[in-house]
């Protein structure tokens, strides 16, 4: 991963409408507006489904009033958008080996896009900002804030700041009870009633949604580049709810949340930037700085396998909930399905259309993968298609993290820009359509 504050989220070099848009002067796309004109096609809408039905675009972008079309602008974007690339080429060898899986598929239909929610990113490569907890709670970053929104009572609350001092009010052994003082957020997860954040300098925060205060702090590590890459937290199989952090000093360390104990501390070659425990709690999958993706024993850290196919280096990995399938997703434009029962190969490589593969999402109950792109792309892959038929939602902005809620029924997507920043939520399409309305 690139080190520490080297590539910030900022700095991308995106070919987007709004660096068309000069504010100060009032003009769009290289054409001079009113104030009155300006304020018009930047004014925070939302879109509803039912507006979208009747033409509405999905993030209230007016194209009618600008000198570009859809169509263009998205030609020009698949055009000018660039993928970062730790080995050089790898997106383009991919491109001439690989075809996109057909589309067709209508998995979730869109439901609503809310402007008033504003996701941002830090650092370019960390797409895990976004978490729902239920079909109508989703957590999610919004500059030195974890916010939470709510899609029944379309309200946004801050659940905590990181912009001052963060002190825990519990005591624990290993606890840094002096807190932290400005922390700038990498990635966050919240699962249930908890949420753990991650931090630049190895900051971990863990907080109860249902208490006040934080209940524990700790560093990983004083190393120099010791960035929080990724954290997931999971159910163990003793029983309580443990987590794991991927860092940038070559570490995954496993912590139990009801003491926040560090249980484990596995090493490797290299940075991790990702892992995901397998649903039996077995095995966990290992993607960071290499072309190769590991998979070790969680009691142990002793690599089993080793999974070969990749082109440069991976960012997101996710295990299908039978416990044989898991996916990894690649700077090589890439996301890799694999089956333990045969890893010399994966059984399915799906090229995405632009950028890097950032995150990986299974449905729990097994029947979809979501794998999120950089910007623009989110596909839906069909497992009971063999990943042979997919579905594509296709908008414009950073992707700031996707999720889907625990029962399958909600999608949801981050979008980071500077004027549609918003937050989309597509629906789980059923045959009973006629039914929806008694729920």
């Amino acid at each position: 991963m690139v080190d520490e504050f080297d590539y910030m989220a900022e700095e991308v070099e995106m070919a987007d409408f709004v660096d068309d848009m000069d504010e100060e002067n009032n003009v769009i796309d290289g054409v001079d507006v009113g104030g009155d004109e300006y304020d018009t096609l930047t004014k925070v809408t939302d879109t509803s489904s039912a507006q979208a039905r009747k033409g509405k675009d999905v993030q209230g972008i007016p194209w009618d009033r600008l000198n570009i079309t859809r169509e263009k602008y998205r030609l020009t974007r698949l055009e000018q958008y660039k993928n970062y690339e730790n080995i050089p080429l790898s997106g383009e060898a991919v491109d001439k080996q690989c075809k996109q899986v057909q589309k067709g598929g209508n998995y979730y239909e869109f439901f609503h896009n809310t402007r008033l929610v504003k996701p941002t990113i830090l650092h370019f490569q960390l797409r895990n900002l976004v978490w729902a907890t239920s079909k109508h709670d989703v957590y999610f970053m919004s500059n030195y804030s974890v916010m939470h929104w709510s899609s029944l009572s379309c309200n946004y609350t801050e659940i905590l700041n990181f912009s001052g001092h963060v002190a825990p009010t519990e005591k624990h052994a290993g606890s840094l009870l002096e807190g932290f003082t400005q922390t700038h957020i990498s990635t966050i997860a919240v699962k249930d009633s908890l949420m753990v954040a991650g931090g630049f300098q190895g900051e971990i925060t863990c907080k109860r949604l249902e208490k006040q205060g934080v209940s524990f702090c700790t560093r990983t590590t004083n190393d120099v580049n010791a960035i929080t890459n990724a954290i997931e937290i999971y159910d163990s199989l003793r029983g309580g709810i443990r987590f794991m952090a991927s860092n940038n000093d070559y570490g995954l360390r496993e912590y139990d949340m009801e003491k926040f104990q560090l249980l484990n501390h596995f090493r490797f070659p290299w940075p991790v930037n990702h892992t995901s425990m397998s649903p039996d709690r077995r095995l966990v999958a290992v993607v960071g700085d290499h072309l190769d993706g590991l998979l070790v024993d969680s009691q142990n850290g002793k690599t089993i396998a080793t999974m070969v196919g990749h082109l440069d280096y991976s960012f997101a990995s996710a295990w299908h909930p039978d416990g044989r399938v898991f996916a990894t997703g690649n700077q090589d434009k890439t996301c890799r399905v694999w089956d333990l029962r045969k890893l010399s190969s994966p059984i399915a490589t799906l090229k995405g259309n632009l950028g890097a593969v950032r995150s990986i999402r299974f449905s729990s109950d097994g029947r979809f993968m979501v794998v999120a792109e950089p910007a623009d792309f989110v596909h839906i892959y069909s497992t009971k298609a063999d990943y042979k038929r997919r579905q594509e939602i296709d908008f414009f902005g950073e992707i700031s993290g996707v999720s889907l809620s625990p029962d399958d029924e909600s999608l949801y997507v981050g979008i980071w820009d500077r004027t549609y920043a918003s937050l989309l939520q597509y629906n789980r399409r059923h045959t009973y359509g006629y039914l929806d309305s008694y729920f």
